[in-house]
This record gives C-alpha cells, structure tokens and sequence, in this order.
C-alpha cells in the first residue's frame, strides 16, 4: 500500500493551525509553527488559495480560511442545526399523530436518520438515530430522490433491493412513485420496507427551498393507510404542516 502524501499531511496541518488560532496568520508564522521552509509554505499556501481553501487579506498579506473550505463544512452544521430547530415540531407531530417520528438526510446514497421521536405510548421502542434506511423503500428517500437530482443519481436499477414483495426494485415503477411525490407534495409508503407497516413523509427547505431533508411519520397500515392503501388525509396534513413549520424556521420563506 502507498504511503501518506506529505504535502497533503502539510497541507492538512496548515488548514489546522488556521482553524485553532486566531484565523489570519502570515507565511512565517505557519513556516515557524509547522517547522517547515517559508518556500514550501507559501507554495502550499498559494494551492490553497488557488481552490479557495485559504484568502489572503490584501492589507496584512496574512493568511485565512477561505470560504470554500467553509461552506464544505455545512454540511455537518446544517443536520445539526436541521435537528435542533426540528425537535420541538417533531414532538407536537408525534403527539398529533400518535407515531414515531423521524427525520432524515441524504448520506452516500441511503437516508441517514438525524431525530426520531418514540410513539409516545409504552410499547417497547428502538431508537433509529443514527440508522441508515434505503432511499426507494421509504417515505423518506422517496421525498430526498424527488427533490434533490444528485441523490437521485446515485440510484440505480440493479442496485435496487427487495425487503417485501411490495418494494419497488424496477426503474420505472420508482420513477412512477417520485413523479407522484413531486404531484402531491409528499410521500406514502406501504410495506415496502417492513411488513404491516406504513409510512408518510413531506420535504423540509432551508434558504431559497433547497429541500435539506424530509420528516415522516411510521406506524401499523391499519392506522396510517386504513382504506385501500391510501394516506389517512389527516395524518398527511399533519406531516406537510410539521414540515412546512420546520422549513420556516430554517428561512425556506414562502415554502
């Protein structure tokens, strides 16, 4: 196996220092603190600044994290801050409803689960945070494949997999069931994941209706589906109201 690459580790501890001091330091403060030549400092420095990683402030010529570098990181800030501005709807919805209620983001092709709310009664319960849960065989990943291309294309037909003889594995019948996502609004799932149950999902935007993720909530078909399948109407305005609640609260505007 190669071993490290050293101007990426030097690259890495510049980036570092950066971000623990007091965020603009100039060449010879780095060169002096890493131990390294002011020569292969400043090269690394100009890489840097070249793909936006590092700025440097015309006035002092001192060196600082690049907005570049800074907006990589919102990710883990935004599911952060999705959560925290999440938790309170999500309870008041797993109150109305009388189900669990999870929230969920996209990660490497599968929908993390960022916040579940137990079905606030005193059936034995396991906590999902943390779960990854497939995008064609939920409400969840529904809603995350209809409104977000890149998430999209990260699925494919063959990879596709059965749970139940209800999950959608064929291209065509999953493009079928996001085109009626983006009709409606949200999305239903009916024992495609797990036998007996059901779930409905509705989008959460952040600023200019990005969708960030999506709020659902599970239980037993009986109670969600009761006629032919079909979404309870009340339990569905439930959903889309917590979502539409969240996503206000994250600057979605008229979403």
């Amino acid at each position: 196996m190669p071993g490290p690459v050293q101007s990426i580790e030097r690259a890495a501890a510049i980036l570092r220092l950066l971000a623990r001091g007091s965020g603009r330091l100039g060449v010879g403060e780095i060169a002096t603190s890493l131990g390294l030549a002011k020569g292969t400092t400043h090269g690394i420095l100009r890489t840097l600044q070249g793909v936006g990683f590092v700025e440097q402030d015309k006035a002092s010529g001192k060196y600082q994290l690049g907005a570049t570098l800074l907006h990589l990181g919102t990710s883990y800030l935004d599911v952060n801050d999705l959560r925290s501005r999440a938790i309170n709807w999500a309870d008041a919805l797993a109150s109305r409803s009388g189900e669990a209620v999870r929230i969920g983001t996209p990660l490497d092709g599968k929908v993390l689960v960022v916040h579940h709310v137990f079905r606030p009664d005193d059936s034995l319960q396991t906590l999902d945070v943390g779960s990854l849960l497939p995008l064609h065989a939920t409400a969840l990943g529904k809603v995350l494949l209809a409104y977000d291309a890149d998430v999209a294309s990260q699925v494919k037909d063959e990879d596709l997999e059965w749970f139940t003889r209800r999950t959608l594995v064929t291209a065509e019948a999953l493009n079928r069931a996001i085109g009626q996502v983006r009709e409606l609004g949200w999305a239903v799932e009916v024992e495609e994941f797990t036998p007996g149950q059901a779930s409905i999902a509705a989008p959460i935007r952040g600023y200019g209706g990005l969708v960030v993720g999506a709020i659902s909530i599970a239980g037993a078909v009986e109670r969600l589906c009761p006629l032919a399948d079909r979404a309870d109407p009340g339990l569905v305005a439930f959903v889309q109201n917590a979502a539409r609640a969240i996503s206000r609260d994250l600057g979605a505007g008229r979403w």
